[in-house]
């Protein structure tokens, strides 16, 4: 019977803490068996935002804080045999793959075996005329950026079984990571649905770091947890038979029970029967959950099945631009002062030939629970007359960028152009990235993996 394999997350998303991972590699090390540590720091924005990034600098398009997650955990890793596997390379896998290497020279340590998976970017002519197809007369040919598949854990899986220390991944699916490490931990067959849905719903009960150990999970007085301030994050045990436990590094704070790992479960999961990854199709409508001990928390149970014939694609193309201002009124009236400064921002921009769609929040009042189109900010609450501090949100996304300035400017004038008593403006613009997905046949992706020397 082959050693349960322990595989714990260093970080849920891209800008999560830099310190989370050194008290989950402790622990690691401390259970004394195979281990393994993965990254997931990529999201949808987040790949689209690395694309811009890469655009402005070829060098750049990599996870921001990739020194600050690796540098406290690289040496102990490398030392004591944990491989480090992460979606960190966003759009620019090799540019983080070198960087790595010379991190690890910086920080004085041998020069770890690193390989690259690849075979997610269809941004190529083959890979774009394959999306022209796809898409038909949609496709944002003039606009167009990059595209990206979803791509399984084999491409992780092969270069760990041929020896790598760190495997650094552009847009795999996030259970991918701790799938690949799974996979070449066991050897399982690829067909085996049951044990790949196990290792898929490990990898998703850790993918978000510690929402699954009670950080977005708390609600004070409702769903308490304790030292939240220190939330620890999730470590996943593995068994040969595909049964998992969910326990958290030690000594820190946060929980793990019946609750937290339900949430996540069900997070982001539209059929709870049929979970669909590149690997395969997870089915968690029969699973257990049961309470081990403190912070322990075993799922049984979880079934699959074959492996979709496509891929999901998501397609980048340029949106213009985001522009976004923000003023504060406070005291008695603040509301309906907040409402006549974003009537005379609507008002000036069609005066200056701009009648474009803006958004306006009245943060403090309605911003969550309001819409682009203002239909909610049409009729004032009957709680809007005891708000006294209330920030008023405008911004538009357009493709000219004189028409994102603009707003800015009128956002700015508020300030002697009244209403009375606005102050602290803000204003920011960017440019946006749009987005679409679609599916792709599997055999048109080619994943591998290479090593970087």
């Amino acid at each position: 019977m082959t050693a349960p394999l322990l595989i714990g997350s260093g970080a849920g998303f891209s800008g999560d803490r830099t310190d989370a991972a050194l008290p989950v590699v402790r622990t690691l090390i401390a259970a004394g068996g195979p281990a393994a540590l993965i990254f997931e720091t990529l999201a949808e924005r987040t790949l689209a935002l690395a694309q811009l990034a890469r655009r402005n600098d070829p060098a750049a398009g990599y996870e921001p804080l990739l020194d600050a997650l690796l540098t406290p955990v690289l040496a102990l890793c490398l030392a004591n045999g944990i491989p480090i596997i992460g979606n960190f390379g966003a759009a620019n896998p090799r540019g983080a793959a070198a960087r790595v290497r010379q991190l690890a020279r910086e920080l004085g340590l041998p020069a770890p075996r690193v390989a690259v998976v690849e075979g997610d970017d269809l941004s190529h002519d083959a890979g774009r005329a394959l999306l022209r197809a796809i898409v038909g007369p949609d496709f944002p040919e003039a606009r167009f950026v990059c595209a990206n598949a979803y791509i399984g854990a084999r491409g992780i899986a092969d270069a760990l079984q041929a020896g790598a220390q760190v495997v650094v991944c552009g847009r795999v699916a996030d259970p991918a990571l701790a799938v690949g490490p799974a996979m070449a931990h066991f050897g399982w067959s690829w067909q085996d649905w049951d044990r790949l849905a196990a290792a898929t719903m490990a990898g998703h009960l850790l993918e978000c770091g510690a929402q699954v150990t009670g950080g977005y999970f708390a609600d004070p007085g409702r769903k308490d947890v304790p030292d939240v301030h220190a939330v620890g994050f999730p470590i996943a045990q593995l068994d040969q038979a595909g049964g998992i436990e969910i326990f958290k590094a030690a000594g820190t704070g946060g929980c793990v029970d019946l609750r937290t790992v339900k949430e996540q479960l069900l997070y982001e999961v539209h059929d709870p029967a049929a979970y669909l990854t590149p690997d395969v199709v997870a089915d968690i409508s029969a699973v257990t959950v049961a309470q081990l001990g403190p912070d322990r928390v075993a799922v049984r149970h979880v079934r699959g099945h074959a492996r979709p014939e496509q891929l999901k694609a998501n397609l980048f193309f340029h949106g213009g631009w985001m522009a976004e201002g923000e003023i504060s009124y406070a005291g008695p009236n603040a509301a309906a002062r907040a409402r006549l400064a974003a009537d005379i921002v609507r008002r000036r921009m069609a005066l200056l030939g701009h009648d474009v769609p803006i958004r306006f929040d009245l943060i403090g009042v309605l911003s969550v629970l309001a819409d682009d189109a203002g239909r909610m900010l049409a009729q004032a609450g009957p709680h809007e007359a005891a708000a006294e501090d209330v920030r008023l949100r405008a911004a538009l996304a357009h493709e000219d960028v004189a028409v994102a300035q603009a707003l800015l400017r009128e956002v700015n004038a508020l300030y002697t152009c009244g209403p009375a008593g606005g102050g602290g403006v803000r204003t920011a613009q960017r440019a946006r990235l749009n987005a679409m997905s679609c599916l792709v046949p599997r055999d048109a992706v080619a994943p591998g993996h290479t090593f970087i020397d």
